[in-house]
């Protein structure tokens, strides 16, 4: 393993306990010093997720309610606030040490905010983050969710890159638990579906730029 390698894989569709579990199992590699820092890209199942801020005041329907719907509902570690994920949206778990990369959290998710921007950049948006909250917005909007978890300065969990959702799912929710903030996408904004074909390459080439790594494609763990 050469230093500066970040190893990526595609998951495809994953549902989030399945994922969690292969993220903690990553996790413990990564520490081991097994595998080099790690990009997981995929899409969630459709589920809400609520990180240790909560976020159950900002569910607008009975749990069961969105059982119903098809949207499960789960309990996690990660920081932040409530949040959906579902097809079409892009998610990237970055496994990553920090030591290597100023052993600072803060500084850790102010770079994948930029990665994000730069993506978005590729796709003629204008993508910006905000004083006193983690994410990417477009204008007013919210375009990407940050939530991350740190054990031994190992990261897990990470970015939720809206590319073509289903904008129905997110009026269960105040999204991020913010009553006064809509949620946006790639699609909405450029008027067409990019396709996760052309998202992913840039999601990961944007992040091994960033962080200033070569990204390595690896088979899925």
């Amino acid at each position: 393993m050469a230093r500066g390698e970040l190893w990526f894989a595609d998951l495809g569709l994953i549902g989030y306990r399945e994922c969690l579990s292969l993220q903690k199992r990553l996790v413990s590699q990564r520490l081991a010093g097994e595998i080099p820092d790690t990009l997981l890209l995929l899409e969630h199942n459709p589920v809400i997720t609520l990180g240790t801020a909560g976020g159950e005041d900002a569910l607008l329907v009975r749990p069961d309610q969105a059982e119903k719907a098809g949207v499960e509902l789960v309990h996690t570690d990660r920081g932040g606030n409530i949040t959906y994920h579902g097809p079409g949206q892009l998610v990237g778990y970055p496994i990553f040490d920090l030591h290597a990369h100023g052993k600072d959290v803060h500084l850790f998710l102010r770079n994948l905010e930029q990665a994000v921007i730069e993506l978005l950049a590729g796709f003629g948006i204008a993508g910006r983050s905000v004083v006193g909250y983690t994410g990417v917005w477009v204008g007013e909007e919210k375009i990407c969710s940050i939530g991350i978890a740190v054990r031994k300065w190992i990261s897990y969990h990470g970015f939720a890159l809206n590319v073509s959702p289903n904008f129905d799912h997110w009026a269960l929710i105040h999204p991020c638990g913010l009553v006064d903030r809509q949620v946006t996408s790639i699609e909405r904004l450029i008027g067409r579906n990019p396709g996760m074909d052309a998202v992913k390459p840039a999601a990961v080439s944007n992040v091994a730029e960033v962080f200033g790594m070569k990204p390595v494609q690896m088979e899925c763990p």
